[in-house]
């Protein structure tokens, strides 16, 4: 039955998206997406709580779950263009979804779900728990780098996605890996 789930998964998600890319998502009913999909509303609740659960999903699923062995291999840079090259290929979908503001944003729910992988990672590295400052924990550090991550993601996206995943991947490494005063200094 897990092929079965997943299977109704992907229907919704992909009846979702093309409803996304008409219309705001704000508007969009679950009616509407399991129409869509060809189920009854009950399936979708089976599945999901509301469309941004649903969202979420998406972006767990279909950007972070293939990176997630790049990551777990130290390829950050592989992952970075990757998920900036999947983005780019439903570029409308996702200039649709970075709209999203409010109690569900899309900046909201981008960066649990880098923060949730960031701090898998982290403390798949880290076991002893050990760290130079106490303030330094695992989870500062994740949400630290899904922030910056998150930032990057949704400016880019907002952009128009103008910039080449190559290109905004150097873009973020450069921010990324400089003290503040250096950058400055650079600029």
């Amino acid at each position: 039955m897990a092929g079965q789930k997943e299977t109704t998964d992907i229907l919704l998600a992909e009846s979702f998206k093309e409803l996304a890319c008409q219309q705001a998502i704000e508007k969009i009913t679950i009616k509407a997406v399991t129409d869509k999909a060809g189920v009854i509303r009950p399936t979708f609740y089976n599945h999901f709580q509301d469309k941004y659960e649903l969202l979420e999903w998406i972006i767990r699923v279909q950007i972070l779950e293939p990176i997630r062995p790049l990551i777990h291999a130290g390829m950050v840079d592989q992952a970075l263009i990757l998920i900036f090259t999947l983005l780019k290929k439903e570029k409308v979908f996702y200039e649709k979804a970075a709209r999203l503001e409010g109690q569900n944003s899309f900046e909201d729910i981008v960066k649990k779900c880098i923060a949730d992988l960031l701090l898998e990672v982290i403390k798949g590295k880290s076991p002893s728990g050990r760290n130079r400052n106490p303030w330094l924990t695992p989870e500062h550090i994740a949400q630290y780098y899904a922030q910056s991550m998150c930032f990057v993601v949704i400016h880019w996206i907002k952009g128009g996605m103008a910039v080449e995943p190559e290109e905004i991947t150097d873009v973020y490494n450069y921010i990324i890996t400089r003290s503040m005063s250096q950058v400055i200094e650079e600029l």
